[in-house]
C-alpha cells in the first residue's frame, strides 16, 4: 500500500483522526475512532492476559509525580535529547534522526546550529506553593507527567515483594499512558508525545539470571538478532544465551516472549528483528537493551518494544534517596554445599511495549488488495483475536422481512457478549467490501431460505468461502475463531 494509503484508510474508516484537527492539529498527537479504539483494546487485552499466564499480576499507578522521583529514577539529568534547529525556518529537529549540524534542513534547506540539550518530560506544578519567592516550595510543588510507567512500579516495590510472598522471582505489569515532548514528531505514530506502554517488570535474584525455570521452552526459538558488536543473522534463543549474545537467561526468556507476543498477534516473522543497543544508545538505567524491530515500508525499521536488563539501578536509586530499605532476604548456596540467607538488592528485566507503533505495524502488515473480478479488493487481514468486530449481520435485500430477521439475530449475538455489527446499507457485494476493509472476519447473511429453516451464510474473510449453518451454531462459530 502507499505512503499517503494507510493514513487515508485509517482516518477514513474511524481507526485513526489527527488530534485537535478542527484547530489545525498538533505534532505527535493522535485520536483513536471508533474502530480504532477497539483494535487497541483488544491487543491490550490480548498482552494483559498473555502475562498473566505467567503469573504476573495488574497494577495501575499514577500518571503524575513529584520531582524528586524524577531525581532518584535519573530522568532528569539524563532523559534528554541533542537537537539542531533551522536559522531560517526555526524548525526544530533530534540529531538521533540521523540530522545533524552539519546537514541542510530537511524543511527548507537552510543551514542549521545545535541547539543543545533538552529535557523530553512535561512539568506541571503539584498544588499550590505556599509562597512564590520560596525557592524551596517552588521545588516541592513541581511534577511532570510519567516518561515511562515503570518508576511506579518500582515505588511500590516493597508492598509486592510483600503481595508476593516475600519471594523471588516475581513479575508486575502495567498498561498505561507516558509522555514525551518529543522536538520534532513527525512520523504518524511512531514518535507521539503522549502514548501508550504496556511494560512487564520483572524482579530476580542477581546470582539467578542465568537459571530460568521455564527457558526450555524458548530455547529453540529462532529469531534474527542484530548485535552491537557482532555479525547478525538468525540463531536459537539458547544459541544467543550460551554465546553470550544475550547477557543472560532471562533476557532472552523474555526476548523469546515478546516475539511470540507479536507473532500471536499478526506481525510476521519475517518483518522482525531484534537489535542490541549501542553502548552510545544505551538508556542511563540499562546494563543491556533489545529492541524488537518492525520494518515498515515506509519508515524502514523502528522499534516496536524494547527488552531491558535494568539491573538493580531503579531498585538501589530509590532506595537511596528514600532512605528505604530494598533490599530482599533469600536463600544463596554456600562454598560447602549449605544454603544461607543472604540480602541482595533484585534485578530488573523489563519487556517494554510500544502499544502505538504495535498498531501502526499491524495496520501496515495487515493490509492487502487484491484483484476480485474488474475490481480491486481491500483487506485487513487482522488475526480474529484482536479484530475490532468480529462479525457484521446483513440482510440479503433491503426487505423489512429480512431486516427484522437480521436485526433479530443481530441483538442474540450482542447479547452474547459477541460484538457483531449490523449493515443493511447499500448492495450485499458492497457491504461484504466495507467489512473486508475494516478487517471483519465474518459476515452472516440472512436470506430468504433463514426465514424457511433458521439458517445462515457465513463467509470468511481472508478465502471468500462460504458455508450453510442453523442460527444456534452461529456462536460457536464465532466463539470458536475467537
Amino acid at each position: 500500500m502507499s505512503r499517503d494509503g494507510i493514513a487515508e484508510l485509517a482516518r477514513r474508516r474511524g481507526f485513526l483522526w489527527l488530534s485537535f484537527e478542527i484547530y489545525g492539529g498538533a505534532a505527535g498527537f493522535y485520536d483513536y475512532g471508533p474502530l480504532g479504539a477497539m483494535l487497541k483494546r483488544r491487543v491490550e487485552e490480548a498482552w494483559r492476559n498473555f502475562y498473566l499466564k505467567e503469573g504476573f499480576y495488574e497494577i495501575e499507578t499514577t500518571n503524575v509525580a513529584p520531582g524528586e522521583i524524577f531525581e532518584a529514577s535519573g530522568h532528569l539529568e539524563s532523559f534528554t535529547d541533542r537537537a539542531v534547529v533551522c536559522k531560517h525556518c526555526k524548525s526544530f529537529f533530534r540529531v538521533s534522526e540521523g540530522v545533524d549540524v552539519h546537514e541542510k534542513c530537511p524543511e527548507c534547506g537552510g543551514e542549521l546550529e545545535s541547539a543543545g540539550e533538552f529535557n523530553l518530560m512535561f512539568q506541571t506544578r503539584i498544588g499550590v506553593p505556599k509562597g512564590e519567592r520560596d525557592e524551596e516550595a517552588q521545588k516541592k510543588s513541581e511534577g511532570y507527567l510519567r516518561p515511562e510507567t515503570a518508576q511506579g512500579i518500582f515505588l511500590n516495590f516493597q508492598r509486592l515483594l510483600r503481595f508476593n510472598r516475600d519471594k523471588l522471582p516475581f513479575g508486575v505489569i502495567q498498561i498505561g499512558k507516558a509522555y514525551r515532548n518529543e522536538i520534532s514528531p513527525r512520523k504518524s505514530l511512531i514518535r507521539l508525545r503522549e502514548f501508550t506502554m504496556a511494560e512487564a517488570e520483572v524482579f530476580v535474584v542477581p546470582g539467578e539470571k542465568n537459571d530460568h525455570p521455564r527457558f526450555d521452552e524458548v530455547k529453540d526459538r529462532k529469531l534474527w538478532f542484530v548485535p552491537n558488536d557482532g555479525e547478525e543473522g538468525e540463531k536459537s534463543v539458547e544459541e544467543a544465551v550460551r554465546s553470550g549474545i544475550i547477557a543472560n537467561e532471562y533476557l532472552g526468556y523474555h526476548i523469546a516472549k515478546v516475539e511470540e507476543f507479536l507473532e500471536r498477534i499478526g506481525i510476521p516473522q519475517d518483518k522482525l528483528r531484534f537489535r542490541q543497543h549501542r553502548q552510545d544508545e544505551m538508556a542511563h538505567y540499562a546494563r543491556d537493551c533489545w529492541d524488537a524491530e518492525f520494518f515498515s515500508d515506509r519508515y524502514g525499521w523502528m522499534e516496536i518494544v524494547g527488552v531491558a536488563d535494568r539491573g538493580d539501578y531503579d531498585l538501589s536509586s530509590h532506595a537511596s534517596h528514600s532512605n528505604t530499605d530494598m533490599g530482599v532476604h533469600v536463600q544463596m548456596q554456600a562454598r560447602e554445599g549449605e544454603a544461607e540467607k543472604a540480602k541482595v538488592i533484585p534485578h530488573v528485566i523489563e519487556p517494554s511495549y510500544g502499544i502505538d507503533r504495535i498498531i501502526y505495524a499491524l495496520l501496515e502488515s495487515s493490509f492487502y488488495e487484491e484483484q476480485v473480478g474488474k475490481e480491486k479488493r481491500k483487506v485487513l487481514r487482522f488475526k480474529n483475536e484482536i479484530a475490532p468486530i468480529i462479525a457484521a449481520v446483513f440482510p440479503l435485500l433491503n426487505r423489512d422481512e429480512l431486516k427484522n430477521k437480521a436485526r433479530e439475530v443481530f441483538q442474540q449475538l450482542r447479547n452474547e457478549s459477541i460484538f457483531v455489527e449490523y449493515d443493511d446499507s447499500g448492495s450485499i457485494g458492497r457491504r461484504y467490501r466495507r467489512q473486508d476493509e475494516i478487517g471483519t472476519p465474518y459476515c452472516i447473511t440472512i436470506d430468504y431460505e433463514t426465514l424457511e429453516d433458521d439458517t445462515v451464510t457465513i463467509r470468511e474473510r481472508d478465502t471468500m468461502k462460504q458455508v450453510r449453518v442453523p442460527i444456534g451454531e452461529v456462536k460457536d462459530v464465532l466463539v470458536v475463531a475467537l
